[in-house]
C-alpha cells in the first residue's frame, strides 16, 4: 500500500533530454489493454463510462473533467494505461451518456459556485468507490485538470479509498481569485510578454469580483489531507496564477504535508496533452508511488 508521508521527488523544472528518455520509455513499455463498459449511481444521476485495464497493472485512477461539457477522456485514459495504470474515465454528469444535469456557462450557469464542486466531487467520489469494488489491491488515485483542482480535494476529503492525487494545471487559488486572474488575462496568448508577475498578483488581490457566492478554498481540504498529491504547472498559464499556485504548496510542505510540484516554463495552462513531459513525470510518479 502507498505510504502516507513526505515525497522527496520533488521535481521543479524538466529539460527536454528529461522529456525525450521518458518518451522513449513510455514508447517501449506498451502494454495489452482491454476496455469495459460501466455505469454507476451518484446523487440519483447514472454515470456512464469506461474501464481500461491493462494486462499488468500497478495502480488505479479516476479521471476528473476539468471545466466545460466533458464526455469521457479515451485517449488519455489508454495513454495511462499503456503503461500499467487501470483507469476509469466517465461522461460528466448531463454529457454524451451521462444522466443529470450539466452546469456550465455554455447553458448559462455558473460552474464553478460552491454547489455544483461538491456536486461533482460527490460523482468522483461515486467512481471511486465502483472501482475500489473492482480491484481492492491496487493502490487508487484521482488524477485531473485544471477546475479539478478544487473538486479532487473535496472529493478526497475523509475518504480514505483515495491514496494519491496528481493534478494538471489545477489552481490552489479560491475560486474568486482564479476568476479575477483569468478576467485580467482575458486570453491573451501574449499576456506574460507585456505583464509582471507583481502586476498580476496586484490585479488578482483587487479586482472587484464578478460573480457573488461563496469561494471555494482548495487549501482548506489540503490542509486536512495526508495522500500525496502532485501538481503539473505551465509557467505562461493565462487561466490560473502557477508561481502564486506554487507558493502555496510550499507553504503546504513546510507544514509536512506530502505535495510535489513541477514548473514547466514554456507550457501554458495545457500541461495534460499527450506525448507532453507532465504526462511522463506523472506516470513516473504514480509508478514510484505505488511501489512505496
Amino acid at each position: 500500500m502507498m505510504r502516507r508521508r513526505l515525497s522527496t521527488f520533488l521535481v521543479v523544472v524538466f529539460t527536454v533530454a528529461f522529456f525525450l528518455s521518458q518518451s522513449e520509455i513510455l514508447a517501449k513499455a506498451v502494454l495489452p489493454v482491454h476496455t469495459e463498459e460501466i455505469s454507476f449511481i451518484s446523487q440519483g444521476a447514472r454515470l456512464s463510462g469506461t474501464l481500461f485495464i491493462p494486462q499488468v497493472s500497478h495502480a488505479a485512477v479516476v479521471l476528473v473533467h476539468g471545466s466545460g461539457q466533458e464526455s469521457r477522456m479515451r485517449e488519455f485514459a489508454a495513454l495511462l494505461a499503456a503503461s500499467g495504470c487501470v483507469v476509469l474515465t466517465y461522461d460528466k454528469r448531463g454529457v454524451g451518456d451521462s444522466e443529470g444535469v450539466y452546469t456550465g456557462p455554455e447553458v448559462g450557469t455558473n460552474n464553478i459556485d460552491p454547489a455544483n464542486l461538491h456536486l461533482l466531487a460527490q460523482d468522483a467520489r461515486a467512481a471511486v468507490n465502483m472501482l475500489k469494488q473492482k480491484l481492492p489491491s491496487l493502490p487508487l488515485g484521482l488524477l485531473g485538470f485544471s477546475q479539478a483542482g478544487w473538486i479532487i480535494p473535496i472529493a478526497a476529503t475523509d475518504n480514505p479509498l483515495v491514496e494519491f492525487m496528481v493534478l494538471f494545471s489545477g489552481p490552489t487559488v479560491t475560486t474568486l481569485e482564479q476568476l479575477r486572474f483569468q478576467f485580467y488575462t482575458a486570453g491573451r496568448t501574449d499576456f506574460w510578454e507585456h505583464h509582471t508577475e507583481a502586476d498580476a498578483r496586484e490585479h488578482l488581490q483587487n479586482d472587484p469580483d464578478r460573480f457573488q457566492f461563496a469561494p471555494t478554498d482548495p487549501k482548506e481540504s489540503l490542509a486536512a489531507l495526508t495522500i500525496p498529491g502532485l501538481w503539473l504547472f505551465g509557467g505562461k498559464d493565462i487561466q490560473i496564477p502557477a508561481n502564486l499556485c506554487i507558493e502555496d504548496l510550499q507553504a503546504l510542505k513546510a507544514q509536512g504535508k506530502p505535495y510535489d510540484y513541477a514548473l514547466f516554463p514554456e507550457l501554458g495552462h495545457r500541461t495534460g496533452f499527450a506525448g507532453s513531459a507532465p504526462v511522463a513525470l506523472a506516470i513516473q510518479w504514480i509508478k514510484t508511488k505505488s511501489l512505496e
